[in-house]
């Protein structure tokens, strides 16, 4: 299958290791259904340049993503998604959004905020569809 139209934005001032932002990212995809089995991720060379970081960087994230069986690579073919990725991802980040919702909302309510504050804000997060890693706008 063709790859895909599905922009990548990472944040390079993040806490968060870029490699982990890129594997973040196409999980996401996948268990959105925006990237489905048997389509191609962007190569190495064409991800580093559209995001402007080392090629090395796109490489740790690809081959992480084949030891979890996410992705499969093919000389030339590239990187596709696998078979087993969309179950896969898809209880990976429900497990990984409920641990940051819960360390969220912990501290949301240690600094005394109310149930209605934090469903007010929650509310207007998903409103603004904000997507992640998105504080340098660099995009794929």
């Amino acid at each position: 299958m063709a790859q895909q139209n599905v922009t990548f934005a990472i944040d390079t001032q993040s806490p968060i290791a870029v490699y982990v932002q890129i594997e973040n990212l196409i999980q996401f995809a996948i268990a959105s259904g925006r990237l489905k089995p048997g389509d191609t991720l962007p190569s190495v060379r064409e991800m580093s340049l559209t995001l402007d970081i080392n090629p090395n960087t796109v490489t740790k994230a690809y081959r992480d993503l084949e030891i979890l069986q996410l992705v499969t690579t093919r000389r030339g073919v590239g990187v596709a998604i696998s078979d087993k990725a969309p179950k896969i991802c898809k209880e990976k980040t429900i497990d990984m959004v409920r641990g940051h919702l819960r360390d969220a909302i912990a501290e949301c309510l240690a600094a005394g905020l109310s149930a209605a504050d934090i469903n007010t804000m929650v509310k207007t997060v998903a409103a603004a569809r904000v997507a992640p890693y998105s504080g340098n706008k660099h995009k794929s």
